[in-house]
């Protein structure tokens, strides 16, 4: 899975972005080597098996997508025992990998003693991890995902010891405190300062954008995993070139032979598809071909999506992007 000398890129989680249709579509057309889930809420009880498999369904196929990448599931809470218990349900229900998440900045979440609140409270993410840990079989690995801190940088060092010493196989760096959400920049040297402290690989996540992000990344944190989610979704080259640069074990097998350009035309079709046999309402499709094009847009790689933003019929959005896209910023060379 995520293990020295095997680099990989990961599909990171976004609530309300990289569900199971998008996981679907994301890993069939970029040379993703793992992913995990939206967070799944452990609050006032143990989830039922049937809300796991609504959010990961791909436990239903071997915990893998069509594509064959592995999804991990992502628990998020503040009480040791639920969290410990639902652990226990989903690797019953075969997930290969449980990923805790501290790093989610939302005021909702932080509220209610999950995410990124227990930042402050190191002792806490150790008793979570470790009782993650001693709740499931050896063979499945533990993950944490964490921020540099909530208010405070420095507060990595001890949190990412804590993670550790409670059994966390790896862990994922945000290189952002809660305080600076998604503002940019990223701070990457933390990471790479964390990484040289700690026996278990860790993955560094935030801003990056390019392939050219890729590299000053690698550069400052000594790196081998990488974890895209915005900006996998602004380019659609980015993770071919990023997996491309790091000789990543599936994008090599996927990139071989791959020529044809992706079109944002052809991959919102696919994705409404998609969507389509899923049964989802054509709103919500048409919701998330916006949202998606914006990630684009803001990034200055899709300068026509004021001309298909406020459109309210899916197969017209599509019409008015398929003649929007024919031109070179619009397509990307996978194989380039």
């Amino acid at each position: 899975m995520i293990r020295r000398g095997n680099p990989a890129i990961v599909l990171a989680p976004m609530d309300g972005v990289t569900d199971w249709v998008m996981r679907r579509l994301l890993t069939r057309l970029m040379p993703f080597d793992y992913c995990v889930t939206e967070f799944i809420r452990i609050s006032g009880v143990v989830p039922p098996e049937h809300v796991f498999l609504r959010d990961a369904p791909e436990l239903n196929r071997g915990s893998v997508t069509e594509s064959g990448v592995p999804v991990g599931v992502q628990l998020l809470g503040g009480d040791p025992e639920r969290l410990a218990l639902s652990a226990q349900r989903v690797a019953r229900l075969g997930a290969p990998v449980i990923d805790l998440n501290f790093g989610c900045p939302a005021p909702t979440v932080n509220r209610h003693d999950g995410g990124a609140t227990l930042l402050r409270y190191p002792d806490r993410i150790e008793e979570i991890v470790r009782a993650v840990r001693q709740a499931v079989p050896a063979h499945i690995p533990v993950s944490a995902k964490l921020r540099l801190g909530w208010d405070d940088p420095r507060a990595i060092f001890l949190n990412a010891e804590r993670a550790e010493r409670g059994g966390a196989s790896w862990i994922t760096i945000h290189g952002r405190t809660k305080v600076q959400g998604y503002t940019p920049p990223a701070y990457w040297e933390p990471i790479g300062e964390i990484r040289k402290l700690l026996s278990i690989p860790v993955i560094a996540n935030g801003e990056i954008w390019s392939v050219d992000d890729l590299l000053r990344c690698i550069d400052q944190t000594g790196c081998e995993h990488f974890m895209l989610g915005r900006g996998a979704l602004s380019r659609l080259d980015v993770v071919a070139g990023c997996s491309r640069a790091l000789g990543a074990t599936r994008g090599e097998r996927m990139l071989h032979g791959m020529s044809e350009p992706l079109s944002w035309s052809f991959v919102l079709g696919e994705l409404v598809t998609l969507s389509r046999e899923a049964g989802e309402s054509e709103r919500r499709t048409l919701a998330r071909m916006k949202q998606w094009i914006n990630y684009a847009h803001r990034r200055g790689d899709a300068p026509w999506f004021s001309s298909v933003k406020r459109l309210i019929q899916v197969d017209e959005f599509l019409s008015l992007v398929a003649a929007q896209s024919v031109g070179p910023d619009a397509l990307c060379t996978l194989a380039a």
